[in-house]
């Protein structure tokens, strides 16, 4: 039996602009997220993977402030934002897309893509005023709306959208507010074959660009190895994993932790059609 907490960790010599110490949640007795410490730094992908259960989303929701941690430190270039909320650590440039999403459903897809590029802008809410006077600030939120391929939806109400085209203006709501620290949870989730090009070729246009810092939860495999540059593996709400692409999937802990969750689920499927 190998050390669940063994941990393979990259070098990296400069300072993190997003970190998490000691970082853990407990609801009741259970411990949904324990004790897990990592960095992230700008120019850099990270996947965090693992089995249905393993934390993923509820470390992402104490990064990004949903949940308040009942142990550890969240760091922003440093500086202890523990104690703020949500919108304060979206003012400070951490940006967050949903598994499942966040809009104003009466608005159309442009108002909502709207909103997010005025509030960037600190342009206040008088709309009509606004938008009469700052058609630069449409024609960004025209742009946004354009990469994540709504153009042909712009005056559709949200509520109308399919679950696929949710997802995609949550997307450019998120581009549109410019966060240094771009959080994607299971971005794809919901789409189809056809759609998903577009996200990840978003994504990966992103992540060129090389100043942003980018965390994605994502279960597709084929994803995580054309995209990340680290990925970070949890179990049971423990970092167990943390490393270079080949280096982590190759290692005994996530082929126990991970993988070994999908053989055994693919054994019994196969036992049951025998």
């Amino acid at each position: 039996m190998h050390d669940p907490t063994a941990q393979v960790r990259p070098p990296e010599a400069r300072a993190p602009v997003l970190e998490s110490r000691g970082l853990g949640i407990r609801f009741g007795g259970h411990a949904a997220v324990d004790d897990v410490s990592a960095a992230f730094h700008a120019g850099t992908l990270t996947a965090i993977v693992g089995p249905n259960g393993a934390g993923k989303t509820t470390y992402f929701n104490l990064l990004s402030g949903q949940l308040p941690a009942t142990a550890g430190r969240v760091l922003l270039h440093g500086d202890d934002i523990t104690r703020l909320d949500a919108a304060r650590r979206t003012a400070r440039g951490i940006g967050r897309a949903f598994q499942l999403t966040h809009l104003f459903p009466r608005l159309s897809v442009l108002e909502n893509v709207r909103l997010a590029v005025q509030s960037r802008h600190r342009a206040g809410f008088n709309m009509l005023a606004v938008w009469r006077s700052r058609a630069d600030l449409v024609e960004q939120a025209r742009q946004h709306v354009q990469q994540v391929g709504l153009a042909a939806r712009l005056d559709e109400q949200a509520a109308r959208l399919s679950h696929g085209d949710k997802r995609k203006l949550e997307v450019a709501i998120l581009m549109a507010l410019e966060p240094q620290v771009v959080m994607l949870d299971e971005p794809t989730a919901g789409m189809s074959v056809d759609e998903v090009p577009v996200i990840l070729d978003l994504i990966a246009r992103l992540k060129a660009q090389g100043d942003r810092t980018i965390l994605l939860v994502e279960h597709k495999m084929d994803v995580i190895r054309s995209l990340a540059d680290r990925i970070v593996v949890l179990h049971n709400g423990r970092l167990v994993a943390d490393g270079m692409p080949a280096e982590v999937m190759a290692s005994a802990v996530v082929q126990e932790a991970y993988l070994g969750v999908r053989r055994q689920r693919t054994a019994r499927r196969e036992v049951a059609h025998a």
